[in-house]
């Protein structure tokens, strides 16, 4: 479904990079330096390690290495992306986007932890939305629904009440398996069949129902 389409939710689940903050530039550097630190062909590497947490990206790309390694390794990248802000830019649209929602209900619901979704979300010029599901929340990645089942049990929405904003085909079965709407933001989600896609948020307008709900105007 890519037309113009009208969505109603009691409560919006944003995820951050590649839907509210641009970060490819920072994620290419870091993840081609890792790529090339373990033998990997980078470009197969980027394929995989959109929307997921660095650990859980890494336990796909390297089949049979020990969990803890991976979550050494995936605290270094952590620390690596968070000092590493060139190029981070908001998606279009998501200042304004994000200045709509101001006193409805929504979270943040990000695969990065919180000192790298403060560094990025500040070089991007955007305020971080009171409510946060970050990667020290939970205890399973995306594409499992924990963090977006967390961010509706905190904003106290029912899960299919929620709309879900994600790029990452990790991101959208997430939702989806959460049992929530998902709109797909730019070219990466167009592979994976949210329920509505457009290109940045430019296209999304939101409107406050009297009867408190919201209604998303998408396309």
């Amino acid at each position: 479904m890519t037309a113009t389409a009208v969505l109603t939710a009691r409560a919006l689940l944003l995820d951050m990079d590649g839907t509210l903050v641009n970060s490819d530039a920072s994620v290419e550097r870091v993840w081609r330096r890792w790529a090339e630190r373990h033998g990997l062909d980078g470009d197969e590497v980027m394929k995989v390690v959109h929307g997921r947490q660095g650990y859980a990206s890494m336990a796909l790309l390297l089949p049979g290495r020990p969990m803890e390694q991976n979550h050494a390794d995936n605290a270094r990248m952590l620390r690596e992306e968070t000092a590493d802000t060139e190029g981070v830019v908001a998606i279009p649209g998501a200042p304004e986007f994000l200045a709509s929602l101001a006193g409805l209900p929504h979270a943040l619901v990000t695969s990065a932890d919180v000192p790298l979704s403060t560094a990025r979300m500040a070089a991007a010029g955007l305020a971080l939305p009171e409510v946060r599901v970050t990667a020290e929340s939970v205890g399973a990645s995306k594409p499992d629904p924990e963090g977006f089942l967390k961010g509706a049990a905190e904003l106290g929405v029912d899960p299919a009440d929620c709309v879900v904003f994600e790029d990452s085909g990790a991101g959208i079965a997430a939702g989806r398996a959460a049992g929530m709407k998902v709109v797909g933001i730019g070219p990466r989600a167009g592979f994976h069949d949210p329920d509505v896609l457009v290109k940045d948020l430019t296209r999304v307008r939101v409107e406050r129902a009297a009867d408190g709900t919201i209604r998303l105007h998408v396309g």
